[in-house]
């Protein structure tokens, strides 16, 4: 099967806009080319690493890609994003979307699936952890953790501001004694970055079969496979026990929903870390943590994003 390449310029500020544009038609994932990052990147890059100059070229433009089956319902999804794509540059959002251009291209089978790869680099992402691609080397300074990832095409690489916030505060609050909770693990990356933090076991739990096998796949890849028990169920309906830690990086209305019996999850003085919280829903989230009687310890932000840590106290 070959694929059909939508890209749409836009600016720094429109990407998240542009990119739920892919997700409404039903593209789980996309590539982000940000000049931005690359010149970041090339400050700090080891001298092995290798970047194409000419994605630098335009500092101010991002270009969002997405990747549809050349098919007979290809039509009908690109149709849908030029039309939400026409409207939402006709809204007043207070951000600029820069120019909104779409443009299509043919991509074959073997080029796709490794398409995206040479965009995902490795990324210190903590005070310790850097996340680094399977296929990617990388020489670790004194004190890095290595975290090796295979994301696979339909998850994100773990270098999301929700990610990095996540692995922030598990580096905070994680220490030998911890037992883990990773609520909609997706890739596994925070119940395995815990785990390499020093947890002593972890269980990850997501909806979707393909997150299920690949948090396995990642497991093994850094040799923590015998710690984590890896669950296929919605949230927290088939987790037994209680926990020191639980992460849950998912989307406010879901962090909502779990508040409700958190308690039962979690050992006194056991911390709660939430986060795929938009700024917005800051004080919601606040609100129906503390309901519940758990006290908020910390809320810390980047770009559009929060996470928000609570203890039982």
């Amino acid at each position: 099967m070959n694929w059909i390449e939508i890209a749409i310029k836009t600016t720094s500020q429109g990407t998240d806009a542009i990119a739920e544009v892919f997700y409404e038609a039903g593209i789980s994932g996309v590539i982000i080319q940000d000049p931005k990052d690359i010149e970041v990147f090339k400050d700090d890059k080891p001298e092995w690493v290798y970047i194409d100059e000419s994605l630098a070229y335009n500092h101010d433009e991002v270009i969002v890609k997405g990747y549809l089956p050349d098919n007979s319902g290809a039509r009908d999804s690109i149709h849908f994003i030029r039309e939400k794509l026409s409207w939402l540059l006709k809204q007043d959002l207070g951000i600029d979307l820069g120019k909104g251009t779409l443009e299509l291209s043919n991509v074959k089978e073997e080029d796709w699936a490794n398409n995206w790869k040479k965009y995902f680099k490795p990324k210190k992402v903590g005070e310790k952890i850097v996340i680094k691609p399977s296929w990617e080397e990388y020489s670790p300074m004194q004190g890095e953790i290595i975290l090796e990832l295979d994301p696979g095409m339909a998850f994100g690489t773990g270098t999301h501001e929700t990610t990095i916030l996540c692995i922030q505060a598990l580096e905070n609050h994680v220490n030998k004694d911890s037992q883990l909770l990773d609520v909609g693990c997706g890739t596994g990356i925070l119940a395995i970055a815990g785990l390499l933090l020093g947890a002593k076991n972890a269980v990850a739990v997501d909806l979707d079969l393909d997150a299920v096998r690949i948090t396995k796949e990642n497991a093994i890849r850094n040799n923590v496979h015998d710690m984590i028990e890896v669950i296929h169920g919605n949230l927290m309906d088939k987790v037994n026990g209680k926990f020191n830690v639980i992460v849950a990086n998912i989307i406010a209305d879901a962090i909502i929903e779990i508040s409700k019996d958190i308690k039962k999850y979690l050992v006194p003085k056991g911390v709660f870390i939430a986060s795929g919280i938009i700024l917005d829903r800051i004080k919601d989230v606040e609100k129906a943590i503390m309901e519940v009687g758990l006290n908020i310890v910390d809320i810390n932000t980047m770009g559009e994003w929060a996470v928000v840590v609570s203890r039982y106290e």
